[in-house]
């Protein structure tokens, strides 16, 4: 039985595709952007989310804990990360969910069961599913054995990536995907490297491929101040775009800190902190750079 992780699924999603969406969020991921709002999406395996403002110190978690992770100590709740077999205990018994898992193991049907949930609003608003991460097209084997499933109940089917796989995990999934959202952080492969942690070689061709074929696929840029903000960042990616097909829409996504409080349940350092949401000036000021293409 063909089995994925999955760290999250949303339903009635309006940003990510046509219509009224379910959204399937897969963990792993082959880039490392430091500005990513899902930082639960990056590692593969499931790890334990801490929202310490949500703890009401009940020390149930301590009680569940088989590897003593928390602690008490002075009234702070602590957690020794290097302890945690990522069993899942503490989550599974914790009321006011300060602690949770992410990421979870899910077969294609249990994904299915969740899907069709609202097959009655996609009817309605000409929506669908959407499969996001991290990187959908990581999880390959279990990606195709759920698009198959989402086509033989003729659903729409979107995909979200940034493209950095092998070509011939894209060639698995062509016939069961209509949309493709697909992301494109900057044109400069030194500078792809040093801020996204790969060069962009993989991500141009593959995108270019999908353009050639004819499939139906929308650029989106995320607009990270400082790193990709300005006129010739924008204008490269449009002219790469536009130059295969002059068709291809672009859209731009403004930066934003709302995965910040998710670095802080797992640990990690936002790096992003410094930056703040590009203003509508700005983002005006770029969009008009497509517009003129």
């Amino acid at each position: 039985m063909i089995s994925g992780t999955v760290f999250d699924i949303q339903r009635l999603c309006v940003h990510d595709g046509p219509g009224i969406r379910t959204t399937v969020f897969l963990k792993g991921c082959s880039l490392q952007c430091f500005w990513c709002h899902n930082p639960e999406s990056l590692k593969h395996h499931k790890e334990l989310m801490f929202f310490s403002e949500k703890c009401m110190q009940c020390k149930e978690c301590i009680e569940r804990c088989p590897e003593g992770v928390h602690t008490l100590e002075n009234g702070e709740h602590l957690l020794d990360r290097t302890k945690c077999k990522t069993c899942g205990a503490c989550a599974s018994h914790c009321m006011t969910k300060a602690l949770s898992m992410a990421g979870v193991t899910m077969t294609v049907e249990e994904v299915m069961e969740e899907v069709m949930k609202d097959v009655e609003f996609y009817k309605t608003s000409n929506g669908g599913v959407t499969f996001s991460g991290g990187e959908a097209l990581l999880q390959i084997d279990f990606l195709e054995a759920v698009l198959r499933a989402c086509k033989q109940n003729s659903l729409h089917v979107t995909i979200e990536t940034a493209g950095n796989v092998k070509w011939e995990h894209f060639e698995r999934i062509l016939p069961h995907v209509d949309l493709f959202l697909y992301d494109i952080k900057m044109m400069d492969s030194l500078k792809h490297k040093q801020y996204v942690g790969a060069d962009n070689a993989r991500c141009l061709s593959n995108v270019e491929q999908l353009i050639k074929r004819g499939k139906n696929i929308i650029v989106r840029v995320p607009v990270i101040p400082d790193i990709n903000d300005h006129d010739k960042d924008i204008e490269a990616i449009t002219n790469f775009v536009k130059h295969i097909n002059k068709e291809i829409p672009l859209e731009l996504l403004p930066f934003h800190k709302m995965g910040q409080t998710k670095y802080e349940s797992l640990g990690l350092d936002y790096e992003a902190k410094h930056l703040e949401a590009p203003s509508q000036e700005t983002m005006q000021r770029l969009n008009t750079i497509i517009l003129k293409k």
